[in-house]
């Protein structure tokens, strides 16, 4: 069936996002305008029909759409009335006066939110068609495990835009014709959301980031070499036959981009939407690697690369390269301002990692940036951070590889072997799995403790002493599932504890400054009993 030529659910007049008011908690209806205004007021606390892995690209649409009004306006700060935004918004379509590219549904050979025209006007030869708005999100499970694929079959408005938006605005390659978004490095990288906000609502976090879109928007125009006075900004405007790409250097540097052909249709009051495959991605920036300017989206100094979330997530050891190792580049919505001074800062980092035909687990993790450490990365004195995070790092590291080596000992039955043996290698890594997560989710309130100490060396040192207590603990708990009979017990978990223990207070310890505190008190228990004899 084809669609009819009306224009339903259009955003700009419409109160189809429902938002929770932080006041009260009560639930409210708004169209796009009327959420604007909400969020300039900083009374929007969430989002009920937005599932966690859409929070990112719902946050960056919002931003950009904004920043994009207000620079066509030659404004600085939010509109004042939902008329005002309405208006602004209108503006940036001048060909579709009757809103259409801001419904969900309109004719075919016009465009709608963030669906390009037909070439032709017509879709009936498109094959691909879902009746559940979760069928076209970006989500790919395992044989339908993780996350139920066709669940929401009485999917209102708001559920296809967040899915289609999903879809549009942070999916990669997913077969012969599926082409993925050009904010990412490559079709099975992913879109990061990395960014600093104030602890509190959603609409602080939305003006921070709108406004530092605009002030950095000449420089990434310069950088990128993007079109700056006319580019194209809601590139579902352009028609498009999917036979060519747009060319990069033609776009505006806050753009919103769309990367596959789907069509939403309306019948009796339900949507399904229709889609097909393309000859060529929507956008030709395969050689830029994700470097397109994107405000939430580091970047690798070294290899020129936007950041790929790996599979296990925003972990320890990725955060502190983010937040001041030097080996990314910090988007723009990660620059802190003086203006945050006296505010609760935390850094927010969120996105999908995939891999090639599948999607690998939706990560989300909040660094709360203390005072001192605030301080400390507004003036830029991130050597220190970078030194102390790098050898905190290192530190559990090496711990670690002792606690593996210890833990071979114990299944070896008390006998030393190498670490990567068959017969004890996967044992030892599956015991020492629970250490490094456990350091991984205590990383940053305890770097934090070091930064506002008034003595960070002896903070360290305890920090040293307490990592290795809890990783002798996980030896201990090791006990149980090693060998348990008689002699050889007894021989495996002495000899474990031995090794692991020779492995610090030696003198080839990789924890020198701990291994010295050892032999102090050592000497300091054998002046001690010297003078008692």
């Amino acid at each position: 069936m084809t669609n009819a030529p009306e224009l339903k659910y259009s955003l700009l007049t419409e109160p189809l996002i429902r938002y929770r008011r932080a006041g009260d908690g009560s639930t409210i209806y708004a169209s796009l305008p009327q959420l604007f205004v909400a969020l300039a007021a900083d009374e929007v606390r969430d989002y009920p029909a937005l599932r966690p892995h859409q929070r990112h690209p719902w946050h960056a649409f919002l931003v950009q759409l904004a920043a994009i009004a207000l620079h066509k306006a030659e404004r600085t700060t939010a509109f004042e009335t939902a008329d005002e935004w309405r208006n602004a918004l209108l503006a940036l379509t001048p060909d579709e006066p009757d809103g259409a590219a801001w419904c969900l549904v309109s004719p075919p050979d016009r465009p709608a939110l963030l669906q390009a025209a037909v070439a032709g006007g017509s879709i009936d030869e498109w094959k691909s068609v879902a009746f559940a708005a979760d069928e076209i999100d970006m989500l790919v499970t395992s044989k339908n495990h993780d996350v139920k694929g066709s669940r929401a079959r009485r999917s209102q408005p708001e559920d296809w835009l967040f899915s289609l938006l999903s879809l549009q605005t942070q999916e990669g390659i997913l077969g012969a014709g599926k082409y993925g978004i050009s904010r990412m490095n490559g079709g099975f990288a992913s879109r990061p959301g990395v960014g600093v906000a104030a602890v509190g609502l959603n609409g602080a976090r939305w003006s921070r980031d709108f406004a530092a879109l605009l002030a950095q928007r000449e420089r990434t125009v310069e950088e990128r070499g993007l079109q700056g006075a006319d580019g194209l900004a809601l590139v579902w405007l352009a028609p498009w036959d999917g036979l060519a790409s747009l060319s990069f250097a033609r776009l505006d540097p806050f753009y919103i981009e769309i990367c596959r052909r789907v069509r939403l249709q309306s019948s009796d009051d339900k949507i399904k939407s229709t889609g097909t495959s393309s000859k060529a991605t929507r956008i030709a920036a395969k050689e830029l690697h994700g470097r397109t300017g994107d405000a939430w989206t580091p970047i690798n100094a070294e290899k020129g690369k936007a950041l790929t979330i790996p599979r296990n997530g925003f972990n320890y050891e990725l955060v502190s390269d983010l937040m001041f190792g030097g080996k990314y580049l910090p988007p723009v919505a990660q620059h802190l301002v003086q203006s945050f001074r006296d505010e609760h800062l935390v850094l927010i980092m969120q996105g999908i990692a995939r891999g090639k035909g599948k999607t690998e687990g939706y990560h989300e993790r909040s660094i709360p940036i203390k005072p001192k450490l605030r301080s400390l990365l507004l003036s830029q004195q991130t050597e220190p951070l970078a030194l102390a995070s790098g050898q905190r790092v290192k530190n559990i590291a090496d711990v670690r590889s002792l606690l593996e080596n210890a833990l071979a000992v114990l299944f070896n039955k008390g006998v030393r072997v190498k670490k990567d043996s068959p017969s004890v290698g996967k044992n030892s890594r599956l015991f020492a799995q629970p250490f490094e997560k456990a350091e991984d989710s205590r990383f940053f309130d305890d770097l934090n403790e070091e930064i506002e100490a008034i003595d960070p060396a002896a903070q360290r040192l305890q920090w040293m002493l307490d990592l290795v207590d809890r990783a002798e603990a996980i030896l201990k708990i090791a006990f149980e599932a090693g060998p348990r009979n008689g002699v050889q017990k007894y021989r495996a978990r002495s000899a474990a504890l031995s090794r692991f223990r020779s492995g610090l207070r030696g003198d080839k310890s990789p924890l020198p400054d701990l291994a010295n505190h050892y032999r102090l008190q050592t000497i300091k228990r054998q002046e001690e009993y010297l003078d008692y004899a």
